[in-house]
């Protein structure tokens, strides 16, 4: 009987965040992810014995993990939430403010009302730390620090008694509190590394590695790959070309696994995916045995397309060509290849966050027995490769996606058709091996390098590393050991891909700026450790550009009326606005087909509209948008109602709005007040009472008048869905909150 075989690959990375020179962490992300996500990912499958898996661990990851399990990591960040808050200087209690609430607001912050309602204060002073800091007193800040680490603490750990008896505490923490949760850290990070090598002694997982500072390893080789993979794309002035580099890279990853697990790896996760042929040529000569990549190299080597249907399934060539492991053998180089489903790894990414777990599991499932059908059926066996980023999907996910894993786990492990393998498991169980003889240079993304490179931003940091390489050629002979140890470290992490991921058009975080002045910083470095100048430049941000609001607030009451043929902008002035940004965070691959979302009220209705990413899908789809309204300091929502509306060929079919349980309050047959349209965009109007809302309004001696209507916000959120699957969502997390003011004091809110 064939055989399903299911290979799941995490990858785990960050950024190398510590300037060598001062030894301080820029940035406080490899701590809190190691914390939060890299321990549980792998204790839970304990659970699961039969569900085997693949771990990637980047090697500059370790090393940063390994730096604060010593205790001499240097972290701004854990030694402002460690210093007693009544100690803390003015500049220490804005970077608290400006930095502690960096977490995602509904399953992290969310999670814990006290650290939401400080989080809360923030925002009603603008997201300014130099504003809100006057409103912050010492017990505030006590709470921020101490409910700023437990949001990043992993779900095993929470369980832990110490740990439960300081959540169920809630607030009003001591500095005995704070002591305990930050020398609980150090603890906690001590068993992240050791989790994993018991793991793979027990043969649950094999630990695969990547090139040591995650450079885009094709790209180091030479810079010219950026052209071969994109025809006509515009290069750096100068060609960067260092393939010692990228041997180096690599041998360093494979040494310190083999030092950290006992084990030399045998295979290679390559940064980002990025292969080429003479990367592939390093890596077998160092005695890699497999890499993988995703689809779209694979499509580009052989010429073909991997087209889904509108359910993302293969036809039956195209699950033949990608459900398979592929033997690459050009000249002596030979190369086992992976190549992972896209579409499958994008659904846990960015899709299943939105739904409950056990249906995301049971679609996972039948997604995966769907795409390999044709094969299985046809007496083959098959290999599905699912590969993804382990850490920065689970914030979406509600208690870090642990429900989740563990049902699509269970579903896994009781299934007779499918078996759960490492990555060297399905290698060496898989018959019908694919003969492959060229290699098509590209990444995990449109399998080509154009996040990296291309862009003005990007070739204008490859010329800079250009120059500090060269810089070091000539300045390296003269100078002493140490000195030539420290500035080649320097070059290999300023190699490192993180870099350029935040240059360019593609992504944007709120610390563009701490990445823009490291990366300098570690160029300047390579100045400075051969006793030369920095050149001018390097004190120039390289970053540029601004980025929309992703959020304005309603200011004026509005009238709009509701056709979905054309915007009119004057009728929504006024209207607040949220603004999809597709250059948002570290995960790249999520569908944009929603643009902008609007909301507001006048003195009887809620308005809201969509504009498209684009012209209106063709495919079908469905409209949600989730309506709550809430009176001050309430524990749960006034009202909650659904509104429904079912898309197809471009055009509306039918609409519905409901209270909980699918309870009937009006539709497309019977609107009564209501208006719904779509023809170029989405609109629709609901009379404020379906909600028990009505505008409060101010006196300026007595403050808000009372009413037997007591609701003072809405909260509004739209979600586009296919195949009954939640495919974009705006805001991404949280709510468009609306105030329920007279219009004359709407202003002053929204100021």
């Amino acid at each position: 009987m064939a055989q399903l075989r299911v290979v799941v690959l995490w990858h785990q990375h960050q950024p190398f965040y510590k300037d060598l020179v001062t030894g301080q962490y820029r940035l406080p992300w490899t701590r809190l992810h190691a914390l939060k996500d890299y321990y549980g990912m792998v204790k839970l499958l304990d659970e699961f014995p039969q569900v085997h898996q693949t771990f990637n661990l980047v090697p500059s990851l370790i090393t940063q993990i390994q730096d604060y399990v010593s205790g001499e990591a240097q972290d701004p960040f854990l030694q402002v939430a460690s210093k007693p808050a009544k100690d803390l200087t003015e500049q220490e209690r804005r970077f608290a403010l400006q930095y502690l609430f960096q977490a995602n607001p509904v399953n992290v912050i969310g999670r814990y009302p006290r650290y939401r309602e400080l989080w809360e204060k923030f925002r009603g002073a603008g997201d300014s730390p130099e504003r809100a800091e006057k409103y912050f007193q010492t017990q505030d800040l006590t709470d921020l620090q101490v409910l700023s680490q437990i949001g990043w603490f992993d779900e095993y750990f929470l369980a832990e008694k110490d740990v439960a008896e300081l959540i169920r505490k809630g607030r009003n923490y001591t500095l005995e509190d704070q002591r305990f949760i930050v020398g609980k850290e150090r603890e906690l990070l001590g068993r992240v590394l050791p989790v994993h090598a018991e793991a793979a002694k027990k043969g649950l997982i094999e630990i695969s590695t990547s090139p040591f500072y995650h450079p885009i390893l094709p790209l180091v080789c030479d810079s010219q790959m950026g052209a071969v993979s994109s025809p006509g794309l515009p290069l750096p002035q100068n060609r960067y070309r260092h393939p010692e580099d990228a041997r180096e890279q690599l041998l360093r990853g494979l040494d310190l696994h083999e030092g950290v697990f006992g084990v030399r790896p045998q295979g290679v996760w390559p940064s980002e995916g990025s292969v080429s042929e003479e990367a592939l040529t390093i890596a077998h000569q160092l005695g890699v045995q497999w890499m993988a990549t995703d689809e779209g190299v694979l499509g580009r080597s052989l010429g073909t397309n991997f087209a889904r249907d509108g359910y993302g399934h293969l036809d039956s060539d195209g699950a033949h060509r990608l459900y398979t492991i592929y033997r690459y053998e050009n000249s002596d180089t030979r190369m086992n290849l992976l190549f992972r489903d896209h579409s499958l790894s994008d659904l846990i990414g960015f899709v299943y966050s939105g739904m409950p777990a056990q249906d995301a599991a049971n679609n996972l499932m039948h997604k995966i027995k769907e795409s390999a059908k044709s094969m299985v059926a046809n007496g083959q066996d098959a290999v599905v490769s699912i590969i993804l980023d382990g850490e920065n999907a689970w914030e979406y996910y509600p208690h870090s996606g642990r429900e989740f894993l563990r049902r699509f786990y269970e579903a896994l492990q009781n299934d007779p058709e499918m078996e759960a393998v490492t990555v060297t498991e399905a290698i060496e169980r898989h018959k019908n091996v694919r003969h492959l003889k060229a290699l098509a240079p590209g990444s995990w993304i449109n399998a080509n390098f154009n996040v990296w490179i291309g862009a003005p931003e990007d070739n204008k940091a490859w010329d800079y590393l250009y120059h500090a390489r060269n810089f070091y050629a000539q300045a390296a002979p003269g100078a002493t050991e140490k000195q030539r140890k420290l500035a080649l470290e320097e070059i290999l992490i300023a190699e490192g891909s993180d870099w350029n991921w935040w240059y360019g058009p593609e992504h944007h975080s709120a610390n563009d700026r701490d990445f823009d002045e490291l990366y300098r910083k570690h160029l300047s470095n390579v100045y400075q450790a051969l006793g030369g100048t920095p050149p001018d430049y390097l004190a120039q941000p390289i970053a540029g550009g601004v980025a929309r609001p992703l959020f304005t607030p309603q200011t004026a009451y509005i009238h709009p009326r509701v056709s979905g043929d054309m915007v009119r902008y004057f009728e929504w002035m006024g209207a607040a606005c949220y603004t999809a940004d597709q250059r948002s965070g570290a995960m790249h691959g999520k569908q944009f087909l929603m643009d902008e979302v609007f909301a507001g009220i006048n003195e009887q209705y809620v308005y809201g509209r969509l504009d498209f990413a684009g012209k209106v899908p063709q495919d079908a789809f469905g409209v949600v948008v989730n309506l709550e309204s809430w009176a001050n300091h309430a524990a749960k929502p006034r009202r909650e109602l659904r509104l429904d509306a079912v898309v197809d060929r471009g055009g509306m079919q039918s609409w519905k709005v409901t209270e909980g349980e699918d309870r009937a309050v009006a539709d497309s047959t019977d609107s009564r007040d209501a208006r719904v349209a779509l023809v170029r965009n989405f609109e629709f109007r609901l009379p404020l009472t379906w909600l028990l809302a009505a505008p409060l309004q101010i006196d300026k001696v007595q403050g808000p008048k009372s009413s037997d209507l007591l609701t003072v916000r809405l909260r509004l959120r739209f979600s586009l869905w296919q195949d009954n699957l939640p495919v974009d969502a705006l805001p991404v997390e949280g709510w468009i909150e609306l105030e329920l003011l007279a219009e004359e004091d709407l202003l002053a809110v929204g100021g």
